[in-house]
């Protein structure tokens, strides 16, 4: 999708949780590569986010998990009822799925001579999405891969080691795929701990690159129905998170309306 640029004063669609204001602060995939270029660059990090409806859901549950989000330098539209609620209140922005950005992100790495380092996962998998992701990318350096444990908290001294080994590394770009939370929480820790590094929260996208998980055909995203393909693939899993993704539209749709209207 294409849109058209935005004027310069225009208001980017924000989503209220009592205080605290999320703001989808970069519109488009073009933009957000232009942002991370200049970042890397002048030799500064950043944090970057993909919010989706399950986010919102997330969000409206959980305080540090608001935080966290608030502390994100990036924040890009990754699902579609985020883009239609956007629509909605006329503040539109196109679909960026954070698993669409690990293949962009590192040809700009490799281009800057920039290293990765690739956090998440199990190890076999980021040996896996390493060389995948080299085949893809030529001159691509890895210099660091970590998959935390199960159960790994962002804010324990594990995660404060973790950072401080991504610095030691020379590493200057981290996709993290830890899911959220958990990821985002990394990132805005990181940010303070670490602030000559970019941390990228890709969900599942390194698992993607390495064959672990099986994404929705390029026909069932375009229908936009990839919420479907993944819901019958894990009912178990999926079902009662989705519901829950249903009942908070309402709402947001409420709020988009208001923003329209100029409220």
């Amino acid at each position: 999708m294409t849109l058209a640029p935005p004027a310069a004063d225009a208001a980017p669609m924000t989503f209220a949780f009592g205080d605290t204001r999320i703001a989808v602060n970069t519109p488009d995939r073009a933009t957000l590569l232009a942002q991370v270029r200049k970042r890397l660059c002048a030799g500064e990090g950043f944090a970057l986010a993909t919010l989706n409806l399950d986010h919102l859901v997330k969000l409206e549950r959980d305080a540090a998990f608001r935080a966290a989000y608030a502390a994100q330098d990036i924040v890009v539209a990754d699902g579609n009822p985020v883009v239609w609620l956007a629509r909605l209140a006329r503040r539109p922005v196109a679909l960026v799925p954070g698993s669409d950005l690990v293949v962009p992100l590192a040809r700009l790495a490799a281009e800057m001579d920039v290293p990765v380092a690739l956090v998440g996962s199990t190890p076999q998998t980021l040996a896996r999405a390493r060389e995948g992701l080299r085949a893809q990318v030529p001159g691509l350096e890895v210099a660091l891969e970590r998959a935390p444990p199960t159960g790994f908290d962002p804010d324990s001294d594990s995660a404060r080691a973790v950072l401080e080994q991504i610095a030691a590394s020379g590493a200057r770009l981290c996709l993290l795929a830890l899911g959220a939370p958990k990821q985002e929480a990394l990132a805005a820790r990181g940010r303070r701990l670490a602030p000559g590094v970019g941390f990228a929260s890709i969900g599942a996208g390194l698992d993607f690159i390495a064959g672990t998980q099986r994404r929705a055909p390029d026909w069932v995203r375009r229908l936009a129905l990839e919420w479907l393909w993944r819901l019958l693939s894990d009912p178990a899993r999926l079902g009662l998170r989705y519901w829950r993704c249903a009942l908070i539209l309402p709402r947001h749709a409420r709020a988009a309306w208001r923003l329209r209207r100029g409220g």
